[in-house]
Parts: C-alpha cells; structure tokens; sequence
C-alpha cells in the first residue's frame, strides 16, 4: 500500500511515538496535530474511555481533513473504587504536573497495604474515518502501585505502577518491553490488526 497519513489527536510526544512505533510498520505516517496545522483542544466530557477517545479523533479528523487516532488512558486503582479512572489527568486538578498527580495518588494509598495495591492501566483507541466510519479498540494492563516512584523513562503514572510480573515500573522499561506489556500496546496492536485487515486489499 502506498503512505497514508493520519494525524494523532494528542500533544503528549510519548503517546506520539508510542502510537508512530505501531502505525510504521503498516505504512501509516504519524503526524501530530502541529504538523497537520491542528491547534483544536477537545473538552473531554465523556463517562467512558471510549467516549473521550471518539470525541478526540472526530474533532481533530474534521479540523484536518486526514484519518485520525486518539487514546484515552488512565489508571483505575482497585482500593480508589477504581479512581483516578478517566479522571487520570485531571486528579490533581488543572494545570497540575505528572509529578503532583503522583503524590496525590500515594498520599491517598499509603495506608494501603501491598496485598491490596491492585491497579489496571486502561487505554482505548479510537481510530476515525468519517461519522459513519470508525472503530475503538481496547487495552489493560493488571499490576500493582508502588510505594514510592522508580524510574525516568517514562510519563504520567509511569513511575508508581508495575505490570504484573515485569518487577519493575514503567518508567524503568524500554519502550520496546514497555509496548510488549502496557495498556496502549495492547490498544494498539489490536488496531494494527485491525487497520491491516482493512488495507490488506491495497497490497
């Protein structure tokens, strides 16, 4: 198949080449919303992770007149009832760093003992098309939250969440083992599959 361009409705440059180390492979080129000329900023006023992820790709399609894919992730801790959820951006309030929504979220566990710190990373992906043309796929991750943070290579929670059996954060794995077993690896393969049964025509 010949380059197709999409544009991936995020300003976060991890979730760019995250989302360009899987797009590549398929001859998809990912381009971010300043090269597309794309400055829209999507209020996320959806309940679900899917719902926030539509309403990025749709918005951010139409501004640019490309194909488009958005996440929407977030950590869902199983002692917060499942909080921060799709609140993982905002729960330390607006304008608050990765590095305040940590100490946020520890300050909240640390009665929290380490049989009881389960918690699942959740991505969705939402790839759009047109109104009448478009898919979102789904990922997790289980593991637990650490009682302090490890790690640099890395954002968000990175620091204070281990995937089951990894051992380590994160933010202490390379992103060829962290696309291996993270939320939006998982995400994303299933939109390769996806997109590679869409385009296996065109080869």
């Amino acid at each position: 198949m010949s380059t197709t361009e999409f544009v991936i409705a995020t300003g976060n440059p991890h979730k760019l080449l995250e989302i360009e180390r899987i797009l590549s492979p398929l001859g998809i080129r990912a381009v971010s919303q300043k090269e597309a000329g794309v400055s829209v900023d999507p209020e996320e006023t959806g309940t679900t992770f899917e719902e926030n992820a539509l309403i990025k790709a749709r918005e951010v399609s139409r501004a640019a007149g490309l194909p488009a894919v958005a996440d929407d992730s977030g950590l869902c801790v199983d002692a917060l009832n499942g909080r921060p959820g799709v609140y993982s951006a905002r729960y330390a309030g607006e304008g608050a760093s990765d590095a305040d929504r940590i100490d946020k979220l520890l300050g909240e566990m640390k009665d929290v003992d380490e049989g009881h710190r389960g918690a699942s990373f959740v991505s969705a992906v939402c790839c759009y098309f047109s109104e009448n043309d478009w898919f979102c796929v789904r990922g997790e991750c289980r593991g637990s939250i650490a009682f302090c943070p490890a790690g640099s290579d890395g954002f968000g929670y990175d620091p204070v969440f281990i995937p089951d059996k990894a051992g380590k954060t994160y933010a202490e794995l390379t992103g060829e083992e962290k696309d291996m077993c993270s939320h939006r690896g998982a995400a994303l393969k299933k939109l390769r599959l996806e997109l590679d049964k869409r385009y296996a025509n065109e080869r």
